[in-house]
């Protein structure tokens, strides 16, 4: 099972990760969905696509984009659709 924590508090929780360069992609129900706040901030990956983001809240605290998602992820990261990673001292393990 792996678990994604911010500030003490298990966010994400999932024996099901897909893991690409590193990080962990937890399919979107295991996730809490109270700490999840959209974000208008983009990026591209060249391979993956154009990535998305939540901002999290956890005790009155927000931690600004601080999870990603691809949407529509690119054919060679077809497996990441669906699921979000962490970063920005979300400790995953």
């Amino acid at each position: 099972m792996v678990e994604a924590r911010w500030k003490g508090v298990v966010i994400a929780r999932s024996d099901d990760t897909v893991v690409v360069e590193g990080n962990h992609y937890f399919p979107l129900d295991s996730i809490d969905p109270t700490v999840l706040r959209p974000s208008a901030t983009t990026t591209v990956c060249p391979w993956k696509g154009t990535a998305n983001y939540y901002s999290l809240v956890v005790g009155g605290e927000e931690n600004l984009n601080a999870a990603w998602y691809y949407a529509e992820p690119k054919p060679a990261a077809k497996e990441i659709k669906g699921r979000v990673a962490f970063w920005k001292g979300v400790q995953v393990g």
